[in-house]
């Protein structure tokens, strides 16, 4: 159920783009949404289609990227995808020590079309 305040979300930020760029509508949103992020891009395309109505982005389309989740390594600085059981860095000479910075980047408007 969190996916329609997420959803929310996702039109507040593609009305503020078009707003601000004088557009009369906004016809595409290209979103990316992480495979282990929890976010069910079914409900996001249901929810989209209520809650964009007598807005500016009804019948925008919707285009859902999905992408595996990333981890910073603290030492070399590189993102990687994390292997099974391991949260070590898998640059070859780094030898990072299982302590990632960052966890993931995996739920964002990747860019938003207008006319």
């Amino acid at each position: 159920m969190h996916e329609y305040p997420l959803t929310q979300k996702i039109i507040k930020i593609a009305e503020k783009y078009a707003l601000e760029h004088k557009a009369d509508h906004v016809s595409k949103i290209n979103l990316v949404i992480g495979n282990d992020s929890g976010v069910l891009a079914d409900s996001i395309l249901l929810y989209f289609e209520i809650i964009a109505e007598n807005t500016i982005c009804e019948n925008a389309e919707i285009v859902i990227e999905r992408v595996k989740p990333l981890l910073k390594c603290k030492k070399c600085g590189q993102y990687f995808e994390r292997k099974p059981f391991s949260f070590s860095c898998t640059f070859k000479d780094c030898g990072g020590d299982g302590e990632p910075t960052e966890i993931g980047r995996e739920f964002y408007v990747k860019s938003i079309e207008i006319e």
